[in-house]
């Protein structure tokens, strides 16, 4: 019967009746923010040392290579047309580059705010 089928007045034995929720919880940006101001307001003296945080993310510069994007395809771009600026994925991309219209390359070059604009 329909009755029979309700799963929901089965008796559950894998849950542990006395199990209560976890009193732990998980916090936004915005209170992870707030609270490290928070520790960081708290902190004189030797413990205030300069190192990244939530708050001051000011970083050194990267040691690796900046990584080049296909002005076409958004893959990862090793080469560049000389030409115009354009950078490429590979050689089907660069063919399809090569047989553009005057001015499509310097629509692409706009969307990476890369294009040069003669008075």
């Amino acid at each position: 019967t329909l009755f029979d089928a309700d799963l929901t007045t089965a008796p559950k034995p894998f849950r542990n009746p006395q199990a209560k929720p976890p009193s732990r919880r998980v916090k936004n940006a915005k209170q992870i923010i707030s609270d490290e101001a928070k520790r960081l307001t708290s902190i004189d003296g030797p413990g205030a040392v300069d190192q990244p945080t939530y708050i001051n993310v000011e970083a050194p510069p990267s040691i690796l290579p900046r990584k080049w994007w296909c002005d076409v395809t958004g893959l990862r771009a090793p080469y560049r047309m000389p030409g115009s600026g354009m950078r490429y994925h590979n050689k089907e991309v660069y063919e399809v580059i090569k047989q553009l219209p005057p001015g499509v390359d310097q629509q692409y070059l706009q969307l990476r705010s890369a294009n040069v604009v003669l008075k």
